[in-house]
């Protein structure tokens, strides 16, 4: 296997971190590894298998119980390594690349003037509050897969899911909740994941990260970390705007691009958390259903639908 820049370094410090330093099954071991021939060989974890291909194959509700496994073992992760971050650095002597958040807040003004919908007023007040929580999270600060989707969550295909966490490329010491927003708003592989709180990955997720971050508890400060983070990936997806805007009407990913929108703000609604922020995602929706009006689709039964 081969990697480009830091990903082979990122990926071999979080394993190891996990494996050995915290005694941690969560993840695959190291077997061995040599970065100068850019080789890195890792416990076989079959016969379990990605998540997502299950449900594409047999459909959502075959696999709610390995959804719920999957929620648990984002928060577990984030429970067992609160706190070591210091630990993980000195280990390793990783650094953050570069202050993404500051990056985001001044994209996501070009890119919302670029669909006619500017961020201005409170909205913008609550987005840079909602930044600001991303960027210093406090007792939140937990090792993150980096790429919390249900293709790196590994299950077995029946009996006890026994999930595991792959591909750790892009882990490193961020906000707890930055790994839960896949739970709330489609990936790339979904057009929609509907409501984690009825399906009960919420409270699955949320029980398993306030074992080890007892701040989870706190509806408040739970819910506008939450409702920030979602808000943060549907800004890093509003970066596609001008492409989704070239492509063929009926394209799966305006549909997908909509719906993130409005998931994100409805996670903030029901947290009570950033109201003006998720207005102005609600009309940033609004105006693509209008200007793509093969987007204006009702995608609230099709949760986990794959994206074409």
């Amino acid at each position: 296997m081969t990697f480009e820049g830091r990903r082979p370094q990122t990926e071999l410090a979080a394993l190891r971190f996990l494996s050995e330093d915290l005694g941690l099954s969560l993840t695959p071991r190291v077997i061995t590894a040599d970065l100068s021939a850019g080789l890195l060989v890792l416990e076989d974890l079959a016969p379990r298998v990605p998540l997502d291909q299950l449900i594409c194959r047999d459909g959502v509700e075959a696999h709610r119980e390995r959804l719920a496994a999957f929620a648990r073992v984002l928060g577990e992760l984030g429970a067992a390594t609160a706190g070591h971050e210091a630990k993980y650095r000195e280990r390793y002597g990783l650094l953050d690349d570069s202050d993404r958040f500051a990056a985001l807040w001044a994209r996501a003004h070009q890119d919302a003037a670029a669909v006619g919908v500017p961020i201005a007023g409170r909205a913008a007040s609550e987005l840079s509050a909602a930044l600001d929580e991303l960027r210093t999270p406090g007792l939140f600060l937990t090792l993150g897969n980096g790429d919390a989707e249900s293709n790196n969550c590994l299950v077995h295909e029946s009996g006890p899911a026994d999930a595991r966490l792959i591909d750790f490329e892009a882990a490193g010491y961020g906000h707890a909740l930055l790994d839960a927003v896949c739970l709330y708003v489609p990936g790339p592989r979904w057009l929609s994941v509907g409501d984690p709180v009825a399906a009960g990955l919420a409270d699955e997720y949320r029980r398993a990260l306030a074992r080890g971050v007892p701040e989870a508890q706190d509806d408040r400060r739970y819910g506008f970390a939450l409702a920030a983070a979602c808000a943060s990936w549907a800004l890093l997806r509003l970066q596609r705007f001008g492409l989704l805007d070239e492509r063929a009407p009926g394209d799966h990913s305006r549909l997908q691009f909509v719906e993130t929108l409005e998931s994100a703000a409805r996670t903030a609604t029901a947290h009570d958390a950033v109201p003006a922020l998720a207005g102005w995602l609600r009309q940033v929706a609004d105006t693509l259903r209008r200007r793509w009006p093969d987007a204006d689709v009702d995608l609230s039964d099709r949760a986990y639908a794959p994206r074409r």
